[in-house]
């Protein structure tokens, strides 16, 4: 694989934002810079927080946006375009994929009209009512809840029995209108990223180990709260299965450049896609480095090979 030359290249960096997931951008953002300068481009940071950003960008007309935004308003098809309409080449997924991915019901029935397994689910809209007994009926008695557009866990429970359903739900609606509430899936929990434009592959399945009952904010961002095993410890013919997902779930969304697949295996080998990323943490200890990390992409690297993916996409090729 060849690495791009992206010396003296000048990068805008998109970091920090208003979402919920400020300080997380912030700690990406900063270690992209790193190591695009580590590679000889002129990266710069700017943070969106301020609408004055889009003067900023207007006046210096980076050669490439490195859009560093978790959540709301980065990645979530907004800051892409404008990024569209100011005519400025960016990296990663394009407006309707951002979209689709951050919004987990649309992204789901994405994943069933292609054939891509996920988990049964419902939803509460706020302001609806509901019951527990249509609940369990369509999702069982342990289930997930989660709002339907956010990140990193935030608002998310697990429900062990019907009981807890009203304090879950409650939690969801604090940070989204709707709430998803989806099967618990029991098994492994892994992750596969998938690089590239026109033929996108996958990178090595690796399998997250929380401290916590499940992968949760804390989690993953504190360190030592969990384990990043690569290869994931499911059978081989297991991973090429979450491999051949996550490229499929990529591609049923219509991302570009890079994404993480989150998907539980179950004991069994049956393996279920839960979300796609189009933004993944970009720390040099975060999922996605690791797991290129495995497949021999040095961390400058992989942030040299995003930068190509966005001029590849700007140029047609």
């Amino acid at each position: 694989m060849e690495v791009p030359v992206i010396e003296g290249l000048a990068i805008a960096v998109l970091m920090g934002g208003r979402s919920a997931e400020r300080a997380v951008s912030l700690n990406t953002g900063e270690q992209v810079i790193a190591a695009l300068s580590e590679r000889g481009a002129d990266a710069f940071s700017i943070d969106p927080a301020d609408s004055s950003f889009i003067d900023e960008l207007r006046s210096r007309r980076p050669d490439v946006v490195f859009v560093c935004l978790h959540g709301r308003y980065g990645e979530d098809g907004t800051m892409q375009g404008l990024l569209e309409l100011l005519g400025l080449p960016y990296v990663g997924s394009g407006v309707l994929a951002s979209a689709l991915a951050m919004d987990k019901v649309a992204s789901k029935r994405m994943f069933a009209a292609c054939g891509v397994p996920t988990p049964e689910y419902t939803v509460v809209r706020r302001g609806e009512g509901w019951s527990e007994e249509a609940l369990v009926a369509a999702v069982g008695t342990r289930c997930v809840v989660k709002p339907a557009s956010e990140g990193s866990a935030i608002g998310v429970s697990i429900v062990h029995e019907p009981g807890e359903l009203e304090a879950a739900i409650a939690a969801a609606l604090e940070h989204d209108d709707v709430a998803l509430v989806e099967r618990f899936v029991e098994g492994a929990e892994v992750t596969v990223g998938v690089l590239g434009t026109a033929q996108p592959f996958a990178l090595p399945t690796l399998e997250i180990v929380p401290e916590h009952e499940f992968y949760d904010y804390e989690s993953k961002y504190v360190p030592g709260m969990s384990r990043h095993i690569i290869p994931a410890r499911i059978s081989e013919t297991a991973r090429e299965r979450c491999a051949e997902l996550a490229v499929a779930a990529h591609r049923a969304l219509g991302c570009r450049g890079v994404s993480r697949t989150d998907i539980v295996v179950e004991p069994s080998g049956a393996a279920w896609v839960l979300e796609v990323n189009t933004i993944p943490g970009m720390t040099r200890t975060s999922l996605l480095p690791d797991a290129a990390r495995a497949a021999g992409i040095e961390f400058p690297d992989l942030c040299a090979l995003l930068v190509g993916y966005a001029l590849e996409g700007r140029s047609g090729s």
